[in-house]
């Protein structure tokens, strides 16, 4: 029992916490006030569109998300999310006030008249932007090597501006980046090595004439011929002058060698550096290869070179491992986890136990120094996102009934950690790119129970601004205002993914809707849901082949997965019966297949909704 004034004392404490959030939150919602009033001011407003709309004398809270051009988190909370001020006529220099807008996502400021240089430090401005449009204005100058500071940036468009000099090439090192386009300036220079991940084509070069390489022409090597000139110059010098330039010459040689040996080329430096840890502790919970070594995972993936990664998300990178007798294994390194060994041993130790036929299989772990590497099954058929989004010449376009059968499958998956699992997951992280395909194309996730080892504070960050897993786009809108994880958030991001298989968008980048429109993907399913034209969504190559039924039936199911209230979204038991009911003539799945508890009514409900929606039973 607590004491009188200790119950008095925790009260204290308890107010006091209170007080310093709502401080906080104060804070924050006001620095994004000040953020567009700062833009504001910076711009000339010839058109006088943010004159007429911008008007901070209302002091009502989430009034800024009904200005022209900006979208907030939600429309009752005055942080801004995206803004768009695309074809405003507006006139002045990139605007400084932006970098009190701290949850700012996506920058829209193409068509306009800004003038000027960017500024050098541009992450100090956009810190956590994802998609950044500046093309079609006068900027000028060179383009920042700050931008790869950016971390988070997907899309980087600065077309049709008057940039000079070379692309930095530091830009390719942006582990995000999908999109890069800078067509219509005056650059010089080799471009930037992008990896294959990125989409770069000669047009999104296109009338810059002093650029090479790439998907452009070759770069030529500069010319090793001397003038007679030059020749005669360096001789008048003398041999003191000789003599300096190859002292200068020794130094910066020397230089260079000391940084190559410094330098990690190969993105592995960490694996040469546990090579020779004392305590390794390497545990596998599979018979068959109980007896690995770390040496055996360091020449499986050959030291953990970047030619072996298959995969880079938020929990991680993902190496191709292949033993000495043929075995393909998957090592995910994960990224840095504020907890204990004896911590991360127990959820490792948890997480091994959980077996079933639709998750990846959690084969070992291993402890070395402050590296943390999973042992995973190989899954020969890569990602559900690379399947849908960027099939490879040659590569198995994946056909209705497949589609259908993964989304059952992979239902089924989640539906089991929501409902089967012991502790019960919620994954948190749900999207296309944490579903794998095995050889047989049948689905498996990944990544599951990983969200309790991440940082809290980069968990929440990412799970909003992360672009290259897709978590942006898949974010259930409640979220933003809760930062709390629930099942029902996993029905969203699951609903998504839903969205993918039958409609072949992407999560954040709809290329069917029309340029004016800047949402996501679920954003677009209800605006066509609104306008009785949801047959515009689906993709055309699986219309007009005798399953136009099905397909529908699936695409309301995955709209019922993203409505905005979570208590209107199914559960994912729910969902797994409903994408049975529509896959029964296939005999993908058999009725024992996933055997779980109604708990809440959610069988009746199941009945209930089955019945309203096509008059017949599950």
């Amino acid at each position: 029992m607590m004491e009188p004034n200790d119950r008095a004392l925790a009260a204290i404490i308890g107010m006091f916490f209170w007080l310093l959030l709502n401080i906080f939150h104060c804070q924050s919602v006001q620095s994004d006030i000040d953020c567009l009033r700062e833009l504001k001011a910076s711009l000339t407003d010839p058109e006088n569109i943010l004159t007429s709309s911008w008007n901070f004398e209302n002091k009502t809270e989430g009034a800024i998300c009904r200005f022209s051009g900006i979208e907030c988190w939600h429309p009752d909370e005055s942080k801004v999310l995206n803004i768009h001020l695309t074809d405003m006529g507006l006139q002045g220099e990139f605007p400084r006030g932006l970098a009190s807008c701290t949850s700012l996502t996506g920058l829209y400021l193409s068509n306009n008249e800004f003038h000027g240089t960017l500024p050098s430090n541009m992450s100090h401005y956009i810190p956590f932007v994802v998609n950044l449009d500046l093309s079609s204005n006068q900027f000028s100058g060179e383009i920042p090597v700050g931008f790869a500071n950016c971390t988070y940036l997907n899309s980087l468009i600065l077309d049709n501006n008057q940039f000079t000099g070379q692309i930095p090439p530091q830009i390719a090192q942006l582990g995000r980046i999908k999109s890069f386009s800078v067509a219509s300036n005056k650059l010089s220079g080799p471009v930037p090595n992008f990896s294959a991940s990125t989409t770069v084509t000669k047009d999104n070069y296109a009338n810059n004439d002093g650029l090479c390489g790439g998907p452009l022409r070759g770069c030529q090597a500069a010319s090793k011929k001397k003038s007679i000139g030059a020749i005669a110059g360096a001789a008048v010098g003398g041999v003191t002058v000789a003599a300096v330039g190859v002292g200068i010459f020794v130094f910066f040689a020397l230089r260079r060698v000391k940084r190559k040996k410094e330098e990690d080329p190969e993105g592995n430096k960490w694996a040469r550096d546990i090579k020779g840890a004392k305590h390794i502790k390497l545990s596998m919970f599979e018979k068959s290869i109980s007896k690995m070594k770390l040496t055996d995972l360091m020449r499986a993936t050959n030291n953990f070179s970047k030619d072996n990664i298959i995969g880079s998300e938020r929990t991680g990178t993902t190496y191709k491992a292949t033993l000495d007798d043929g075995t393909s294994l998957m090592v995910k390194r994960l990224q840095d986890t504020q907890h204990s060994e004896k911590e991360f041993v127990s959820e490792m130790t948890t997480l091994g136990n959980v077996k079933y036929r639709n998750l990846v299989p959690l084969l070992g772990f291993c402890l070395a120094k402050k590296e943390r590497l999973l042992v995973y099954k190989y899954m020969e058929n890569g990602t559900l996102h690379d399947r849908i989004h960027l099939v490879a010449a040659g590569g198995k376009v994946l056909d209705w009934p497949l589609r259908l059968k993964i989304g059952i499958e992979a239902a089924r998956g989640l539906a089991w950690l929501h409902h089967n699992c012991n502790p019960r997951i919620i994954h948190r992280n749900i999207s296309s790119k944490c579903i794998l395909l095995d050889a047989n194309f049948e689905p498996k996730i990944s990544d599951f129970g990983l969200a309790r080892l991440m940082n809290p504070i980069d968990t929440h960050l990412s799970t909003f601004v992360n672009g290259e897993f897709g978590n942006y786009g898949y974010v259930a809108p409640e979220y933003a205002r809760t930062l709390m994880a629930t099942p029902k958030g996993d029905v969203f991001s699951f609903g998504v993914v839903l969205l993918e298989l039958v409609t072949s968008q992407m999560p954040n980048n709809v290329t069917k809707a029309p340029d004016s429109f800047k949402g996501n993907l679920a954003e677009w399913i209800s605006q066509l849901s609104n306008e009785s034209k949801l047959q515009d969504a689906v993709d055309e190559s699986l219309v007009g082949k005798g399953q136009d039924g099905e397909i529908f039936q699936f695409l309301k199911v995955a709209c019922s997965c993203v409505l905005p209230a979570p208590k209107e979204r199914p559960t994912m038991f729910e969902v797994y019966q409903f994408l049975r009911a529509i896959g029964e003539r296939y005999n993908f799945t058999t009725d024992d297949d996933l055997l779980m508890t109604s708990e809440g009514g959610d069988g009746e409900r199941l009945e209930e909704l089955i019945v309203a929606r096509d008059g017949k039973s599950a």
